[in-house]
C-alpha cells in the first residue's frame, strides 16, 4: 500500500519521521504546557567540549583568527562622544574549509550521523550551510540533499540562492530547489523517511552544540592575546542556534560578556511579498526569522526548544539595510575584508554599539563568511 504523502499525513508523521532521523526522541524532553528540559536534550547528545573540538578538528574546522579592527575602531570614536568607542574584533569563521560558522553545526551532525551508521544526510538551507553540510558529506563518504526554498510564485529565482546552490552541487549534492512557502519542511521530512537519511538541521542539538566551540574560543583566544574577557559578544541572530550554541560556549569557558542578538529589520526587505522576494539582499538574520523563532517555540523541527535564544540573549537590536551595506563597503575599504551580509549584520550592529560603550572595552563580533 503505498504511503500518503500530502501534506497534511506527511506532517502528522512529523515526530515519528524526525526521531528515526536523528535518533533521538524529542517527546521525552517534553514538559507540561510549554515547558521543555533543554538541558537534557543537549545533554543527551554525548558530546562533550573536548568531544566537540577533537570531532571538528578531524574536520580541520575551528580554531579560526581572532583580528582586531582597528581602522573600524578609529572611524566609530570619530563618530562617537569623547571617551566613547569601544575596540572592535571579529572572529574570522570565513576560514573554515565551507567559508562559514555554519561548518561547525554541520561538521558535527555529519559525524553524528557517520556514527549512527547512516547512509546520507538531509538539510533545509538557504545557502551556506548547505555548502557546509556538502562539503562534510563528501569528506565523510555520505550521500547529501540539499533542500532550498529559492524561487518566487512565478518560478523566478533569487540570485544569491541559486549561486551557492552550485556550490553545494560542485560538493557532490543533490539540490532539491522549491518555491517559497510551507512545503519546505514537508519536503524535508518526505525526503527523509524515503531515503532514511541523518536530518542534518541547523537546529537539532548536534548542530547547535557544534557552535559551543565557537564561544568558547572566543572566550579563550580573547584571555590569551588580552588577559581579560570581551565585554560583549554579537552574533546575527535568525533562527536563534548561532547565538545559543555561541553563549552556551562563552558559559562553558567560563566567561560573562553581554551577549547580543542582532538582526536585519524588515523595512524593504518584506519576505512573504513577491515583488520584494527577488529584490532581497539578505537570505537569514533578519526579523522574518529572528521573532518568529524567538517567540514561537514550535517553529522549527526541534519542538518547544529550537535554539530560542531568549534563553541567552542579554540585548536584541535591529540594523537597516542600509546600515550593513555601509559597513560591509567599509570593512573592505578600511580593512581589506570581504565578507558576506549575515556576519555584516552583527558587523553594523557592534558598529553602533561601540559608539555607546568606552574606550577600555572590547566587542567581538562572532562570526563573519566568505562574501556570497
Amino acid at each position: 500500500m503505498m504511503k500518503d504523502n500530502s501534506y497534511a499525513a506527511i506532517m502528522a508523521r512529523k515526530n515519528e519521521i524526525i526521531r528515526n532521523s536523528v535518533g533521538m526522541d524529542y517527546e521525552s524532553f517534553e514538559k507540561p504546557g510549554i515547558g521543555f528540559d533543554y538541558e537534557a536534550m543537549m545533554a543527551a547528545t554525548g558530546y562533550t567540549l573536548p568531544e566537540l573540538q577533537r570531532v571538528q578538528a578531524l574536520f580541520s574546522v575551528g580554531n579560526t583568527p581572532l583580528i582586531e579592527l582597528r581602522n573600524l575602531t578609529a572611524l566609530a570614536r570619530k563618530c562617537a562622544p569623547a571617551g566613547k568607542g569601544a575596540r572592535i574584533f571579529i572572529k574570522d569563521e570565513a576560514t573554515n574549509p565551507s567559508g562559514s560558522f555554519k561548518a561547525r553545526r554541520s561538521c558535527t551532525s555529519v559525524y553524528q550521523a557517520k556514527k549512527l551508521g547512516y547512509k546520507g544526510v538531509v538539510t533545509a538551507t538557504s545557502g551556506n550551510y548547505g555548502a557546509a553540510v556538502a562539503c562534510h558529506a563528501a569528506m565523510a563518504g555520505l550521500k547529501c540533499i540539499v533542500v532550498q526554498e529559492c524561487y518566487d510564485s512565478r518560478g523566478v529565482g533569487q540570485p544569491e540562492i541559486i549561486e551557492k546552490a552550485r556550490k553545494c552541487e560542485a560538493l557532490g549534492a543533490e539540490v532539491v530547489q522549491l518555491t517559497v512557502g510551507p512545503e519546505l519542511f514537508s519536503t524535508v521530512l518526505r525526503l527523509l523517511e524515503e531515503t532514511g537519511y541523518f536530518n542534518a538541521s541547523l537546529y537539532t542539538p548536534f548542530g547547535i552544540a557544534g557552535v559551543e566551540t565557537l564561544g568558547y574560543e572566543i572566550a579563550q583566544q580573547f584571555r590569551a592575546k588580552f588577559d581579560r574577557d570581551p565585554d560583549v559578544v554579537v552574533c546575527t541572530n535568525a533562527g536563534g542556534g548561532n547565538l545559543t550554541g555561541t553563549a552556551r560556549g562563552l558559559r562553558k569557558a567560563d566567561c560573562h560578556a553581554k551577549v547580543i542578538g542582532a538582526s536585519v529589520n524588515l523595512t524593504g526587505l518584506h519576505m512573504a511579498s513577491d515583488a520584494q522576494f527577488n529584490k532581497k539582499s539578505f537570505t537569514t538574520g533578519h526579523t522574518g526569522f529572528g521573532v518568529p523563532f524567538c517567540v514561537n517555540p514550535d517553529r522549527s523541527d526541534v519542538p518547544r526548544s529550537a535554539a530560542r535564544p531568549l534563553r541567552y540573549m542579554d540585548r536584541y537590536v535591529t540594523v537597516s539595510q542600509g546600515s550593513v551595506f555601509f559597513i560591509t563597503e567599509t570593512l573592505a575599504s578600511l580593512e581589506g575584508l570581504e565578507k558576506g551580509p549575515a556576519g555584516n549584520t552583527a558587523l553594523a550592529a557592534a558598529f553602533r554599539l561601540a559608539q555607546e560603550m568606552d574606550e577600555d572595552q572590547c566587542i567581538v563580533v562572532q562570526e563573519t563568511e566568505y562574501t556570497g
